[in-house]
């Protein structure tokens, strides 16, 4: 399996590519930062077919590349997103605070796409011989999602988006953020999970499950 990350942007976004059955083949993004030429380009070089996105939140990092990606692949792809966030990708930039004023020089596709999917905790997304378990995580956002990928073989994969980082957790500061909702969204989806689970998140390094629980400050004040 091909799991690629792209740091992107001027906030280092990072752009996952998933390619069960590696270059060649159909592929899930999740997360669309506004660089979509080089997603579009990073998808050509591995000849892959781009089936569906995953959203893990609203904020114009994470999804200011992402009309431009559909026009560049196909206008009429599923994007999936909780919908406690449709009104960012109705307003990405007006939505995002100090973030969307960044976005101003850019030149970017930022209608809301054609076919926007709700996702609700615990669903399954499909695409590309790939199963997604959806876990709803407010608290970054109202509709901040973390992704748990299975894959044969190997450690479980959490798409974390800007939930949980190495050694640290999403800004609550921004519009829509609670820490009080984040923290018992960490102890109630994320805590559960096993040690060895691999976190890919939204910025920085990846990570474990484990680790986090271990050297994390903010994991520490759930312990």
């Amino acid at each position: 399996m091909l799991i690629e990350g792209l740091p992107l942007w001027l906030a280092g976004t990072n752009c996952w590519i998933v390619a069960p059955g590696g270059p060649g083949g159909e592929c899930v993004v999740v997360d669309a930062p506004p660089d979509p030429g080089t997603i579009v380009g990073r998808l050509a070089e591995h000849d892959l077919t781009l089936v569906a996105l995953l959203l893990t939140h609203g904020h114009v990092d994470h999804v200011g590349g992402l009309g431009s990606v559909l026009a560049a692949t196909d206008p009429g792809l599923p994007v999936h997103r909780h919908p406690g966030d449709h009104h960012m990708l109705a307003d990405p930039a007006g939505t995002s605070g100090s973030l969307g004023q960044l976005l101003a020089w850019e030149e970017l596709e930022l209608e809301p796409p054609e076919v926007l999917v709700d996702l609700d905790d615990g669903q399954r997304v499909r695409g590309a011989g790939t199963s997604f378990t959806t876990l709803h995580t407010p608290g970054h956002t109202p509709g901040s999602t973390c992704f748990l990928l299975e894959v044969d073989g190997e450690a479980p994969v959490l798409f974390s988006g800007d939930h949980l980082f190495a050694g640290s957790v999403g800004r609550w500061d921004l519009p829509g953020g609670d820490r009080d909702q984040l923290m018992a969204s960490m102890a109630e989806k994320i805590l559960p999970l096993d040690d060895g689970v691999r976190v890919l998140p939204g910025h920085g390094a990846t990570t474990t499950v484990g680790a986090e629980r271990a050297t994390n400050p903010f994991l520490a004040e759930l312990a």
